[in-house]
């Protein structure tokens, strides 16, 4: 039999510990199990929003403010990851696109898109060119002076957001970033608007902190685009 490489065996350590087959192991037991391992991802999730809004607080609230004055002026807002990040950039472009009910009554649909939903174009230019480059080219052909870039990367090194956001830069958008632990690549790019690091070496825990982070964006860009319609009255 192939022995498991020891990174894989890191990635999912469960899938190689040696348990107790689940015919012999008591049900009580299992619930248990799953109840105490529930309970303190709960803890791990709960405690990590609290850091993060009170070290992210003041930031998430200003880059809200810059998101509004651009969306007012008629830009749009441009979302892009790999994997996880893919699926959570699709999140955030639906959630600005088409407002959830209940926390802001008179929310507004907004102009944004997603660039990881176009399978043809992702695999066109991941083939044709080079997949560090499946987000950039795309910002190229599709963003102007005033839109939004948001960038998402559990580890803040992946080389497609980076030159997405480096693009971005370039074309005059407002620069957004979303990334775990230390912040990696992203920390270190000067040419970001905002930086939002989960200070978290979980991915799972990264990626619903993220989430927390770009709802609250939301709802506060929405807030702020109230006080713009009541200056142009009502008119966004």
């Amino acid at each position: 039999m192939t022995e498991v490489p020891d990174a894989v065996r890191e990635l999912y350590p469960f899938l190689y510990e040696k348990r107790v087959p689940a015919a012999t192991e008591p049900a009580t037991d299992l619930a248990d199990e799953v109840a105490r391992s529930t309970r303190e991802k709960v803890a791990e999730i709960t405690a990590l929003r609290r850091e993060v809004a009170a070290n992210c607080a003041p930031r998430i609230a200003a880059c809200a403010e810059q998101m509004a004055e651009r969306f007012a002026a008629g830009g749009r807002l441009f979302a892009f990851g790999n994997g996880g990040s893919a699926t959570d950039a699709q999140g955030l472009a639906t959630t600005f696109l088409h407002p959830p009910a209940g926390p802001v009554p008179d929310a507004v649909p907004l102009p944004a898109l997603s660039l990881t939903s176009d399978a043809a174009v992702v695999t066109a230019l991941s083939n044709d060119v080079g997949f560090d480059v499946v987000f950039a080219r795309q910002l190229a052909a599709f963003g102007r002076r005033g839109d939004i870039a948001v960038g998402l990367s559990t580890s803040g090194g992946s080389a497609n957001v980076v030159r997405a956001l480096e693009e971005a830069a370039r074309c005059g958008m407002l620069t957004v970033a979303l990334a775990g632990h230390d912040g990696g690549r992203l920390a270190g790019l000067d040419v970001l608007g905002h930086l939002f690091v989960i200070p978290s070496p979980s991915v799972h825990r990264i990626q619903e902190a993220q989430t927390t982070v770009y709802h609250a964006l939301w709802e506060l860009t929405q807030r702020a685009l109230r006080v713009v319609r009541k200056e142009r009255g009502g008119v966004l």
